[in-house]
């Protein structure tokens, strides 16, 4: 058998194979570096650092502002900032949040349901507690019926407010129209000192009924809660709204204050989003959101979307997941780059290209070896089948073994067989190779290089024996 020192295509490959034996180190320790990295940037104490937002909310004294300066407590225990930027109240926080879609001044507002929509804004969520619709006066306990409303003067709360638009769209209405009530904007406050004195009837405000400012208002400064007694038919024209009631004593137990059950009407709060916020900024509110009302989710599970705007997509996969979201809660650094089901789907395309690449090696490594045998194969037209490369080496050149076209078809197979050896010397260095899988092609190239070595070593003989039959020819031809 030759010596492996007789395989001069793979010492000249040396240099490249060392090569690639330094490339895939490198990828190696680049791959295991980014490893260490992501893992050095896992939040394994998720706080809300990263939570910086400002969201509309509205007046001083309304409710709104009371629940985003609520949020804004919570998010500073936790190191976030919710910062409470006040508003005319529902029509201006649509029309501010939408406008902000650029300049990203302000990345959340609540609205109330109902409320004329902007194109661009999303829904984060209802508020689990609803807002009531409270009619306020000296003389509320008088009003029980919906005609005891006529000729009245009523308070409905600044310009461009829930309170505004609501009281416009329900006094529109064709039955409520020939009550021939008189409305005016005012700041709440305003508006209830002036109910107080007299100088309008009823201050109507869309605010959560255990307000302290309503707590005060009527449980200790007098002022009395209308109620409805056929609310229904209201409600079923507008179908934001809701019915429910306010108990007997429900701001004094002892004075039963007020003296009997109310009827009103409630209508739902809504967290809108521009998109400016990021995702990991988004989830982080929502819990807050959920922390301050624990009804959240299955509230939002619960209640169909009726607004006609899209949900969050961080809102959405909050709900679906009843909460965070591991990669949102330990790597809110990644799921701002891209949402986890996106990452999933990462993951995916990066195993179908590592299986594509195994694949791809595989094949090669099938086409060498297809290759191989097919050319073996073709040595069968010149010496008997299953003739080993021993019996070759021990075979005399003689015979039809020395004919041309026999040596003709050696010499292919052997060019064949060089350049097969140099596509397995190539394909081994690939970076479809996995490291230590190369010793399959050197497996190859060992037996491409055998059977070249003793084919060479026939072709040599067979020359050999070819000059020493000329020259005997030659000595038999000459004369005397």
């Amino acid at each position: 058998m030759p010596s492996p020192l007789e395989r001069p295509l793979a010492t000249r490959r040396v240099p490249a194979s060392f090569r690639g034996l330094l490339q895939k180190v490198a990828v190696a320790t680049l791959v295991v570096g980014l490893i260490g990295l992501l893992i050095s940037r896992i939040d394994v104490k998720h706080d809300l650092h990263r939570m910086r937002v400002r969201v509309l909310s509205g007046e001083p004294e309304g409710n709104y502002h009371a629940v985003v300066d609520r949020l804004g407590a919570i998010a500073a225990e936790h190191g976030g900032v919710v910062e409470n930027a006040t508003s005319a109240g529902s029509l201006e926080n649509v029309q501010r949040l939408a406008a902000a879609a650029r300049s990203c001044d302000v990345q959340f507002g609540l609205a109330q349901d109902g409320t004329p929509w902007r194109a661009g804004l999303s829904v984060i969520g209802r508020l689990a507690k609803p807002e009531a619709v409270l009619f306020l006066g000296r003389a509320g306990d008088a009003v029980q019926e919906l005609a005891d409303l006529k000729g009245l003067r009523i308070g409905i709360g600044p310009a461009g407010s829930g309170a505004d638009r609501l009281a416009r769209q329900m006094f529109a209405l064709p039955d409520l129209v020939p009550l021939n009530v008189t409305l005016s904007n005012h700041d709440v406050a305003a508006e209830l000192e002036l109910a107080a004195r007299g100088e309008i009837d009823l201050a109507l405000l869309v605010m959560d009924q255990d307000a302290p400012l309503v707590q005060e208002w009527v449980g200790q400064r007098g002022l009395q809660l209308a109620s409805f007694a056929h609310l229904e038919a209201v409600a079923r024209r507008l179908p934001h709204l809701k019915t429910g009631h306010v108990g007997a004593g429900n701001y004094d137990a002892v004075r039963l204050v007020p003296p009997a059950d109310k009827s009103v009407m409630k209508v739902e709060t809504l967290v809108l989003s521009n998109g400016c916020a990021s995702r990991v900024a988004t989830i982080d509110l929502i819990g807050v959101i959920a922390s301050a009302f624990p009804d959240f989710v299955r509230h939002n599970v619960d209640t169909p979307n009726t607004t006609g705007l899209p949900v969050a997509a961080a809102s959405r996969d909050y709900l679906a997941n009843g909460g965070p979201e591991l990669a949102d809660q330990y790597v809110p650094w990644l799921v701002d780059v891209m949402p986890p089901a996106n990452w999933a789907y990462v993951v995916m395309a990066v195993s179908l290209l590592f299986n594509a690449m195994g694949f791809g090696h595989r094949f090669r490594l099938w086409r060498i070896d297809a290759a191989r045998v097919k050319l073996e194969a073709e040595l069968g037209h010149v010496f008997p089948p299953a003739t080993t490369l021993g019996d070759i080496q021990r075979t005399r050149p003689e015979g039809g073994l020395t004919r041309k076209e026999a040596l003709d078809q050696i010499d292919h197979v052997v060019v064949e067989l060089e350049q097969l050896a140099l596509r397995s010397r190539r394909y081994s260095l690939s970076v479809l190779v996995p490291m230590g899988q190369e010793m399959a092609y050197r497996y190859q190239e060992g037996v491409i290089y055998d059977t070249l070595a003793v084919l060479r070593d026939f072709r040599r003989r067979c020359e050999e024996a070819g000059a020493e039959s000329a020259r005997a020819a030659a000595t038999a031809a000459a004369p005397g």
